[in-house]
């Protein structure tokens, strides 16, 4: 197992919809394992295959330290059945470090995806896991929480991330 590099906005992997698993093999299963113990060290709560620069439809979640009774959940191919409700609250990203961001999701979600054993499972999730799962979703289909923001806010943390960039090549 290894610790891979999480890829930071603005890198364009960030931006590509990732393709479907096709078949769970040796090179997948090893992929997952290092994802893991990625998410693990950051530290974060997901990851997505895409946020370690492979454009594969993989995502790992644990939110076990924030809510009881969770731990480690692989989701290969996964896709939301359905969304109930709606609830705004506070976000980060490990791809957009040091920056939180108020973000609307579906409070209640169900999805559906194959866990690494290749076996179809379906999952409904409220609170954090949810939030989680759709942010990691997000990240398979290309979209960042800075998407998720108002036209203003996102303009002012672009702005804000020019001067930071500015202030590191110097």
């Amino acid at each position: 197992m290894a610790v891979l590099e999480i890829k930071k906005y603005p890198d364009n992997i960030l931006r590509i919809k990732a393709e479907p698993v096709r078949k769970i093999d040796s090179t997948i299963l090893s992929l997952i394992d290092d994802m893991t113990e990625t998410m693990y060290a950051a530290p974060g709560v997901g990851l997505a295959a895409t946020q370690v620069g492979v454009s594969l439809r993989i995502m790992v979640v644990d939110v076990g330290l924030k809510e009881e009774g969770s731990g480690l959940i692989v989701l290969i191919n996964p896709e939301i059945i359905s969304v109930h409700g709606e609830i705004e609250e506070e976000e980060g990203c490990l791809s957009v470090p040091d920056y939180k961001a108020q973000i609307k999701r579906a409070e209640i979600i169900t999805v559906r995806g194959l866990n690494k054993e290749g076996r179809e499972i379906e999952i409904e999730s409220t609170s954090l896991l949810a939030r989680v799962i759709q942010h990691e979703i997000d990240h398979l289909n290309g979209v960042l929480i800075i998407d998720r923001m108002s036209p203003i806010k996102r303009e002012l943390f672009k702005k804000k991330f020019r001067k930071v960039l500015k202030l590191m090549a110097h």
